[in-house]
């Protein structure tokens, strides 16, 4: 009984504490904005996010689950009590032999016009296999709720860093499309005064004109890819629609912090990976259902004590009362169930070792899965090497090219080919960048360093 009202304390209480993390959440956002490096991005996440707070709302429930299964084999007491008027006494004939008058019936009324009873009953399992194998497995489901509660969290963390390194990267290429426009359009102003000093041709000007139009025209379009992913990170953190974010750390940031021999170096822990723990759980959990099932051929102990009083007359303030009492053990024997037992034991045995065969695969999986990222951040670091020293490489040729266009010794033709690698150079380069990010970030996650 006591942990009963220790529950009903205790989770309400833990509720109210999710609640109150959120509504501080909402207060934050009423300024309308929220400036936010990586780590407190990810922090406000966790107490944000729809798919966390499900989660941690699961663990609670977990919780109370098992103070629930647990209070079944506590004592249990019941009282209960009755209060009855027979407006009418029921009638039964009796042989008149008993009244000194034989050979007739005589109807006799048995009872008083007021009964009354007030009873006391405990009772206690002393042995219940199911019970207690019951009991582990909801310690077990708390336990798989609070691993899959940290997967979501992690999940989440990464969800949050993919998207502010997403964001990052594609305000760098705006950047760079701004540069590239200032410099077109700097050379469109050359070309038609070339054009007015007789030094080009008309269709200079145009290719000009056509090459700043494709770049605002891309330059829109990245706005706008801009914005969806803000609302993206929006989406993540749980905040409001219409919160302003503003990220307070740069491309620089994370890429000066890239050590990849550092974190080639890091052993990966399989046992401690929380996939491999779930997938442990879930085979755990098949192991005891294969215990419950066999445990329901095993008998049932039950001890109880119970105490009453009964009270009966005519009259309610003049009853009559007499008590009673009783102490017993109930034993329940499962004898044949028409092979229903032995198909559920079968059934658990065969759960069991699929759960098990899946245990092995996610194994495999995640050993296969570390080495596929250890290469796929060397391979990514590589890239990003090489498309940083191409961009260097695409810049000199194109101020070389667009220099000898000023002195007339280079076509519009050769300046917009010299522009068109340039641009491919830079968006190369910012490909690579954002797999060198995604590549370390996979890993991290793997090896538990988000």
């Amino acid at each position: 009984m006591k942990t009963d009202g220790f529950m009903k304390k205790r989770f309400p209480a833990a509720l109210a504490a999710i609640l109150l993390t959120a509504s501080t959440a909402v207060a934050q956002e009423q300024n309308g904005e929220l400036k936010l490096t990586l780590k407190e991005a990810q922090e406000y996440a966790i107490q944000n996010n729809r798919q966390v707070l499900s989660a941690k709302l699961d663990l609670l429930a977990s919780k109370a689950a098992v103070w629930e299964t647990i209070s079944a084999a506590l004592p249990q007491i019941n009282i209960s009590g009755s209060v009855m008027d027979n407006l009418k006494l029921a009638t039964t004939l009796l042989p008149g032999e008993f009244f000194g008058q034989p050979g007739i019936k005589v109807p006799v009324t048995f009872g008083s016009q007021f009964n009354s009873s007030v009873s006391a009953e405990a009772s206690l399992l002393l042995f219940n296999a199911q019970l207690f194998i019951g009991i582990e497995t909801t310690k077990l489901a708390q336990k798989l709720n609070s691993q899959n509660l940290e997967k979501t969290e992690l999940d989440t963390k990464e969800s949050v860093a993919s998207a502010y390194y997403l964001i990052l990267v594609s305000e760098e290429s705006l950047k760079l499309l701004d540069a590239n426009l200032v410099n077109l359009n700097e050379t469109l102003r050359a070309t038609r005064a070339m054009l007015a000093a007789g030094m080009a041709e008309a269709t200079d000007v145009d290719q000009m004109l056509s090459n700043v139009s494709m770049l605002e025209n891309s330059k829109s379009s990245l706005q706008r890819t801009i914005e969806v992913n803000y609302n993206l990170l929006r989406f993540i953190l749980g905040t409001g629609a219409e919160t302003k974010i503003i990220l307070s750390e740069t491309l620089d940031n994370f890429t000066a912090t890239v050590n990849v021999e550092s974190l080639l170096a890091q052993q990966f822990n399989l046992v401690s990976n929380v996939n491999y723990q779930l997938v442990e759980g879930q085979e755990m959990m098949s192991k005891l259902a294969l215990k419950n099932e066999k445990a329901s051929v095993l008998p049932t102990l039950a001890g109880f004590y119970s105490y009453g009083t009964n009270g009966m007359g005519d009259k309610l303030s003049e009853l009559r009362w007499f008590q009673n009492s009783m102490l017993g053990v109930q034993v329940s024997v499962p004898i044949f169930a028409s092979g229903q037992r032995y198909s559920g034991i079968r059934k658990a045995q065969l759960n069991f070792q699929k759960a098990s065969t899946a245990r092995d695969m996610v194994r495999e999986q995640l050993l296969i899965q570390e080495k596929q990222l250890r290469y796929n951040l060397v391979n990514a670091d590589q890239q990003y090497k090489t498309q940083k020293q191409n961009v260097e490489v695409s810049q000199r040729v194109y101020r070389s090219t667009e220099n000898k266009f000023r002195q007339g010794m280079a076509s519009s033709l050769d300046l917009t080919q010299a522009n068109t690698l340039f641009l491919q150079a830079q968006n190369n380069y910012i490909s690579a960048l954002m797999n060198l990010l995604q590549s370390k970030l996979a890993l991290d996650k793997l090896l538990n360093n988000i």
